[in-house]
């Protein structure tokens, strides 16, 4: 089990769809010391407050059928909205120079809606996305976690597959 090493001044992003405290490391790869940087954070909207309307109805093209379209997914929606913001926020820190590196640290679902929005400055930028959500844990167990992840959850700048 390997641990994953940040160095100092790399940002570590820990996201999901509603939240993402961005942690910098102000240590060094051996005793790293992560500290908040900053939190991006949205409310997320009542979804009679996002969309009221009823499903609409389609016309078959033949015959007097018709069917209801699928109701939009307005959550889904705003979560693409803020992740695109985030990446956004990181790629402008990494044109300015704020930072080195990324290590990227999201749930499954918030790790794909990234990915379809990375810039290629981003995207290079990025050493380790770390499959997980830890959103929810205080920044020394963040660190824990880390120090302690297991490569299997990661995937490493450059590699194919998953080591």
């Amino acid at each position: 089990m390997d641990k994953i090493n940040v160095k100092a001044g790399e940002w570590v992003v820990v996201c999901d769809g509603r939240k993402a405290p961005i942690l910098e490391n102000i240590g060094d790869q051996a005793f790293p010391n992560l500290h908040t940087k900053e939190i991006c954070e949205h409310t997320e909207r009542r979804t009679s407050a996002q969309g009221s309307d009823a499903p609409s109805r389609v016309h078959q093209s033949v015959g007097p059928a018709r069917s209801n379209a699928e109701q939009t997914g307005w959550h889904d929606q705003e979560e693409r909205a803020f992740l695109t913001a985030l990446v956004n926020r990181l790629h402008v820190a990494l044109s300015q120079d704020e930072t080195p590196a990324l290590i990227i640290v999201a749930a499954l679902r918030a790790l794909g809606m990234l990915r379809d929005v990375y810039p290629p400055a981003v995207r290079k930028a990025i050493r380790v996305e770390v499959r997980k959500d830890l959103v929810k844990l205080p920044v020394h167990e963040i660190e824990k976690e880390l120090l302690f992840a297991r490569t299997g959850n990661a995937r490493m700048a450059g590699l194919s597959s998953l080591i």
